[in-house]
């Protein structure tokens, strides 16, 4: 049996108002299109970023450091994009 490839990447939370509804729902949405394992890793804490109220549960403030996991074929991709996200602050004007 062979183990499925694992990817990840650490990313910041630059959003002024953290992680809410909102960049959540991105997250999922961008998660749920991948038909691989996905995580979001704060601390001790690790949820499915397929789900929404797991998301919330993270309480991802601004400057929080947080890590994408993804396991399965096309994981790489994926991972690139939700830094993507992040790194566009989900498209959500920051002022």
């Amino acid at each position: 049996m062979t183990q499925e490839p694992v990817c990840s990447r650490t990313v910041i939370i630059n959003l002024k108002s953290g992680l809410h509804l909102r960049p959540i729902s991105q997250i999922a949405e961008t998660a749920r299109r991948f038909n691989g394992d996905v995580w979001i890793r704060k601390a001790d804490s690790k949820v499915d970023a397929k789900s929404v109220l797991d998301l919330m549960t993270l309480n991802a403030q601004f400057g929080t450091s947080v890590t994408l996991e993804a396991a399965g074929d096309g994981a790489a991709e994926l991972i690139e994009e939700l830094s993507q996200l992040v790194e566009r602050n989900f498209d959500v004007d920051n002022s």
